[in-house]
């Protein structure tokens, strides 16, 4: 006979490690066109943008590590072995007291993602850890009440949206719904053998789930009704989600305790519309109505898809800010815009601030010469659709929304000089401005 204990060990590994790959969201199935004139709109604004940045900042950029993940303990998570678990937590909640980013600028990164010709942002609130990027009035853990706490800006949230709102940025906020600093998700009482997921018995401990909603609740609110008018609300941790909103796939997401975790995502949304009425909603990987356009993690799909997205995309390996990152050629992140565009989407491209607050040097010099490629060729990319047949070899096509300009955007190798003339479709176009990366010709 098979030892059940045995198997139940290998299922759960087996769940965690297919949920979990290059820790990615994985796509939801299933999409819901929203049926509010008002989001949709919005929706239509937000597809013409079409480059937007994502910003991961938080106490992780203080020993420059991956963001929240050390703390987990799934078998993927690798930290430092000569602590233990207990000791490892303590020491990465203390960072709190050593985040202290005296360079933060937020108007210089808002003019350095402008003039990279990006168009909209999403910042990060709070990620998994559940460290507060503003100062919440529903925890102390935030970066207002520890080492930052003197400083004029120590409210990071209000003035970085601010400085964006000044830019004219489309404004979006990240936000995790797991949250593992709260007793009321990862409770003390109980070992973490779950991974991410909640570490109690919902159902025995029903009162407890439900400080937890009214907490997410809460601080939701804030971030959508303290700081002035928000376009995006980005929901991250895809494992807590409602029962309807089970496939095959997704149930992997619930690990082996298949605990439904849900927060009451139409009461979230009434409450976030009230001051954002044409606000979407990116429920990440559930689907449905509140995930008003996907977020294809790491990944670029193959070909047109039929519905809103965008590919959320690292410009090093890491989300947050790590040392010696292998960061992406700007003729890589040249290239990969053009063909999210030609399939239909955005890029969201990723930004890891450090632990001062200062932008890394090659981020700097990537967004300065994508944005000097997109000021020669932005026409072939705003507000543009889909042209069949999209992506033939080096050719990525584009055309305006009327349908009058059509264009193709042939792709350059690394170091390559543009040639004079271009052959595509049989036709030869003259090139009349020799850009880097990629050269844009308008065609017949």
């Amino acid at each position: 006979m098979k030892n059940p204990l045995l198997l139940t060990i290998l299922l759960c590994a087996n769940l965690t490690l297919s949920a979990q790959v290059d820790n990615r969201h994985e796509q939801s199935t299933t999409y819901e066109w929203p049926t509010d004139t008002k989001v949709l709109d919005k929706l239509h604004q937000w597809q013409d943008l079409k480059f937007g940045v994502l910003l991961h900042w938080g106490i992780y950029s203080v020993p420059g590590i991956v963001e929240s993940w050390s703390i987990c303990d799934e078998e993927w998570v690798r930290r430092d072995t000569t602590m233990s678990y207990q000791q490892y937590k303590d020491w990465y909640w203390g960072l709190a007291n050593k985040f202290n980013p005296t360079q933060f600028n937020p108007s210089q990164w808002a003019e350095v993602m402008q003039r990279a010709g990006m168009k909209y942002m999403i910042f990060t609130t709070k990620h998994h850890d559940g460290f507060c990027m503003f100062d919440s009035r529903f925890t102390d853990f935030s970066i207002a009440h520890h080492a930052f706490r003197d400083n004029p800006q120590r409210d990071v949230l209000q003035h970085v949206l601010s400085a964006f709102r000044n830019k004219q940025f489309m404004i979006g906020t990240y936000f995790s719904k797991p949250d593992w600093h709260s007793q009321d998700y990862w409770w003390d009482v109980y070992p973490i053998k779950r991974g991410r997921q909640v570490n109690y018995d919902i159902k025995r401990w029903p009162w407890r789930w439900e400080r937890f909603k009214q907490f997410t609740y809460n601080q939701i609110d804030e971030i959508l009704s303290r700081y002035g008018s928000v376009d995006i609300l980005w929901l991250d941790g895809g494992w807590i989600r409602p029962a309807w909103s089970l496939n095959e796939e997704s149930e992997e997401w619930l690990g082996c305790s298949g605990q439904i975790q849900d927060i009451n995502m139409p009461k979230i949304a009434r409450m976030a519309r009230e001051n954002n009425p044409d606000l979407l909603i990116v429920d990440r990987s559930v689907g449905g109505k509140y995930e008003n356009y996907r977020t294809p993690e790491k990944q670029v799909p193959d070909t047109v898809l039929p519905y809103p997205w965008e590919t959320c995309m690292t410009m090093g390996d890491s989300w947050s800010f790590v040392y010696n990152d292998n960061y992406k050629s700007t003729n890589t992140l040249v290239h990969m815009l053009c063909d999210v565009v030609a399939k239909g989407g955005n890029l969201l491209l990723n930004v890891g601030p450090d632990a001062n607050g200062e932008i890394p040097e090659p981020c700097l010099k990537r967004m300065e010469e994508i944005g000097a490629w997109l000021r020669d060729n932005g026409y072939a990319i705003y507000g543009t659709r889909p042209l069949q047949p999209y992506s033939q070899g080096r050719v990525r096509y584009t055309q305006s929304k009327d349908g009058m300009h059509r264009y193709a955007i042939y792709l350059l190798d690394e170091g390559e000089i543009a040639p004079s003339r271009i052959e595509i479709d049989g036709y030869v176009y003259r090139v009349k401005k020799k850009s880097k990366h990629a050269v844009v010709v308008e065609l017949m």
